[in-house]
C-alpha cells in the first residue's frame, strides 16, 4: 500500500462520504476524453462506409456492437482509475480544510479582547 492509502484510514466517515461523492463527480465528467470520442467516429465511419458498400446488416452490427463495448469497457477503466485518484484527491483537500479551520478557531481563541484593541489602535496610528 502506498502511504496515501495507509493515509486514507484515519478519516472521519463524513469526510470520507463527502470525499466519495465528489471523486465520483468529477470522474463521471471526465470519463469521456477526446481518445474515445475519436474510436467512436472511427467505428461511426467504418459503419457508414460498410453500409455503403452494400455489405449485409449482421457483419455491420457486429462492427457496431464490438464498438460499443470497447468504448463502454474503456470508459468504466477510466472512470474507476480517475475515482481512486481523485478519491485520495478530495481526502487531502478535506484534510488541509479541516486543519486550516481548526488552526484559525485556535488563533482566535488565543486572542483576547485585550489583544484586539491593541492591535487596532497601534495600526490605526500608524
Amino acid at each position: 500500500m502506498t502511504s496515501e492509502a495507509e493515509g486514507i484510514r484515519q478519516f472521519s466517515p463524513e469526510m470520507e462520504a463527502t470525499a466519495s461523492e465528489r471523486a465520483i463527480i468529477r470522474a463521471r465528467a471526465a470519463r469521456w476524453d477526446l481518445d474515445i470520442a475519436v474510436f467512436l467516429f472511427a467505428i461511426l465511419i467504418i459503419i457508414i462506409i460498410l453500409l455503403f458498400q452494400k455489405v449485409a446488416i449482421e457483419p455491420v452490427s457486429l462492427i457496431a456492437i464490438f464498438g460499443l463495448v470497447v468504448v463502454w469497457v474503456a470508459g468504466w477503466r477510466r472512470g474507476k482509475q480517475l475515482y481512486q485518484r481523485f478519491y485520495v484527491e478530495e481526502l487531502l483537500k478535506l484534510e488541509e480544510a479541516k486543519m486550516q479551520t481548526s488552526g484559525e478557531l485556535e488563533k482566535r481563541v488565543e486572542e483576547t479582547v485585550e489583544d484586539i484593541v491593541k492591535k487596532a489602535l497601534l495600526e490605526r496610528w500608524h
